[in-house]
């Protein structure tokens, strides 16, 4: 049993250096100006309806399995843990809105990389958390949370050269990013007797960044075949569980 645990954290480890890799693509895109944004935009809208399959068809029921009732104010606390963040540290801020250099003037790029810094670290946390319950779980939230880090490093290295700061600075904070995403799955991993506590958060945050933070992007563009990715997203869970969750 011991030894399927850490084989567990061990492929926690290394998808989380994926997922981690998953930003420094996207920031390095950016500074390359080779990335279209309508690409984006579609790993947005897919991501979106992904995210929030996992979290209310597998981490949430997980939760309560492992912490019982309580654990749906744990996943409360982390939903608004994320906004009260976002409302503090990176206030107004939207996927979208990044390259715009005249919002630079109200906002620093610190605090928005501070915040997006949260959001990755739990990235990282919800990752750990889903491979210590199980191999199945695990790969479901990896997949939830690298679909949504392309347009992090996107959108983190945009806010960089917005803010008039250079490439290599861009793909700097886009690496940032990434860090934070490893941070989240080692300090899961060492605290694993916190586990009752950690994977209800992880879906708190899950259900605020898909809900709150791309579901509003995807409804910028109101179009068919954004509508359609929402829809497929949950559909991929769906088909995902049927096939091969045993």
């Amino acid at each position: 049993m011991m030894h399927d645990e850490t084989t567990r954290v061990g492929m926690a480890a290394g998808l989380g250096l994926v997922a981690a890799a998953g930003n420094l693509i996207g920031g390095y895109f950016v500074v390359r100006r080779e990335w279209p944004r309508q690409f984006l935009n579609y790993f947005v809208a897919l991501g979106a309806g992904y995210m929030l399959a996992v979290a209310f068809v597998d981490v949430i029921p997980e939760s309560v399995r492992i912490g019982g009732q309580s654990a749906f104010l744990f996943v409360l606390a982390g939903y608004f843990l994320v906004h009260l963040f976002e409302h503090t540290l990176a206030p107004h801020f939207h996927f979208g809105e990044e390259t715009h250099v005249d919002e630079m003037h109200h906002r620093s790029y610190t605090t928005i990389l501070l915040g997006l810094g949260i959001h990755t670290f739990f990235d990282g946390v919800a990752i750990a958390a889903g491979f210590l319950v199980s191999t199945w779980l695990g790969v479901v939230i990896f997949l939830a949370v690298f679909l949504h880090k392309l347009p992090e490093g996107f959108t983190v290295a945009s806010v960089a050269l917005a803010a008039g700061r250079g490439r290599q600075t861009a793909i700097w904070a886009a690496g940032a990013l990434g860090v934070a995403t490893l941070f989240g799955v080692l300090l899961t991993s060492l605290l694993r007797g916190q586990l009752k506590y950690a994977l209800p958060l992880s879906a708190g945050v899950t259900v605020y960044v898909a809900a709150t933070d791309l579901l509003p992007e995807v409804n910028r563009e109101p179009n068919w075949k954004m509508a359609l990715l929402v829809f497929a997203g949950v559909a991929s869970l769906l088909i995902l569980q049927n096939l091969f969750h045993v």
